[in-house]
């Protein structure tokens, strides 16, 4: 199977069954502490891209610093620049997993969207 790069809290619950799910399928993780060496500006930039998604499924809007920053108000009036330098700032903000083989990125843990990804990378 293929080597997977997944940025993640060892302590959250949905990343243990990510880690769970990938394992299970015989795949080669490296796995990566989101709060202690968040991805970088550049690599986030080129993990959004690569994802298809927009900038705001990158944050993790359940979570505490999330809402003490109100970013929930303020996102909409930041360029995608802004945005992707506060989550490269501070590995709390970004919703996790990410999980990526260079090429393909995935955003939270869905059965369904891991199923599609990684079931026959």
């Amino acid at each position: 199977m293929t080597n997977l790069k997944v940025y993640q809290y060892s302590k959250c619950g949905t990343c243990r069954k990510a880690v769970k799910w990938l394992e299970a399928q015989g795949h080669e993780l490296e796995l990566i502490p989101i709060f202690d060496t968040p991805p970088s500006q550049d690599e986030l930039t080129k993990l959004i891209q690569k994802s298809g998604l927009e900038v705001k499924k990158f944050f993790n809007t359940s979570g505490e610093v999330y809402k003490e920053q109100q970013l929930k108000d303020k996102l909409p009036g930041m360029s995608e620049e802004e945005q992707i330098t506060l989550l490269a700032s501070n590995g709390r903000l970004i919703k996790r997993p990410i999980v990526t083989d260079g090429e393909r990125v995935t955003v939270g843990f869905k059965e369904e969207t891991f199923e599609q990804e990684w079931n026959n990378a």
